[in-house]
């Protein structure tokens, strides 16, 4: 079976809680989410058994976390506990036009100290170049400091002469970084060690104030990308693979709830069915039916009975 390791971070949510005639409380309901975890959540459902680096406290909700894991399917064994710290925490606030808004206490979360230490950096990629695929998004690279990003890009560059592949998700978050110029340096840097490129149109136009289809297959030209998907909604998805550029349509949703993790999501149906050897034009379909589940439901991880019933159910129209 084909392997794949996620890189990133696992945050304690609390959101708002819903009454049966949805109206939000100010009582907050605790989950567990982040961007690539998100997508390994997700991968796993769809029959991939990926595994989690990421590190952890020594506190209660690390042990529910790696609780989730492992009921969700997720490989533990690249996860690292740290001694008296906590996991990074954000909370979901809607205001009054319904906006959601997010509120972050993220500093001392041991997640961000991942290839810090050159020891433990070793480990993780000897661990790592046991995997096909290892994802990583523009969230894990602005979450650690610049000595330790570098370490995880000449690892990331390692890997791929291992016969590694990289798949890899912009993801770019404005707070998250000191500076647009520096957020450009690090992710293009990324993805110069990317064989799959995972990128929303929107996020181009917020880096590189450039929201062109031709324009963005041109600036990463010299990257030697194998594969570059570009998410734009609601608007076909673009696929350039073998010189060649694909556009697949994206199924309209009649009420669209909550757009959380809709990125997240078409990544776990896109990388999950490229490893199970689809098509990359089979595989955006399929990215394209998660994420369109997803959106009609609150929450970036929906409960797994719900997912995996509309999922039969799309498959068997």
């Amino acid at each position: 079976m084909t392997r794949i390791a996620a890189i990133g971070e696992v945050m304690i949510e609390l959101s708002p809680y819903l009454t049966a005639q949805e109206e939000t409380r100010e009582i907050k309901a605790l989950s567990f989410a982040g961007d690539t975890y998100n997508t390994a959540v997700y991968m796993a459902r769809l029959g991939v058994s990926p595994s989690y680096a990421t590190a952890l406290g020594d506190d209660p909700y690390s042990d529910q976390i790696l609780e989730n894991m492992r009921a969700e399917g997720i490989g533990t064994e690249l996860v690292t506990r740290v001694a008296e710290r906590n996991p990074g925490l954000y909370i979901i606030h809607n205001s009054s036009e319904g906006e959601r808004e997010f509120y972050y206490w993220r500093r001392e979360a041991p997640a961000r100290e991942l290839f810090s230490d050159p020891t433990a950096s070793v480990k993780l990629y000897r661990q790592l170049e046991q995997f096909d695929c290892v994802y990583l998004s523009g969230i894990t690279l602005a979450i650690l400091a610049e000595g330790a990003r570098e370490n995880l890009l000449q690892c990331l560059a390692k890997l791929r002469t291992k016969g590694v592949q990289v798949a890899f998700d912009s993801n770019y978050r404005p707070s998250l970084w000191s500076s647009v110029a520096q957020a450009q340096a690090a992710i293009k840097a990324a993805l110069h060690h990317t064989d799959i490129a995972l990128l929303t149109l929107d996020d181009e136009h917020r880096l590189w104030g450039d929201d062109s289809i031709d324009g963005c297959i041109a600036r990463y030209a010299n990257a030697k990308l194998k594969e570059l998907v570009l998410k734009r909604g609601g608007d076909d998805t673009v696929v350039v693979v073998e010189n060649e550029k694909l556009q697949i349509a994206v199924d309209p949703v009649a009420q669209v709830i909550d757009t959380t993790a809709a990125g997240d999501t078409f990544n776990a149906g896109y990388l999950a069915a490229r490893l199970q050897g689809a098509s990359a034009a089979e595989a955006a379909r399929q990215g394209n039916r998660c994420a369109g589940i997803v959106i009609q439901h609150r929450g970036g991880v929906i409960p797994k009975e719900l997912f995996s019933a509309e999922l039969f159910s799309q498959s068997s129209d």
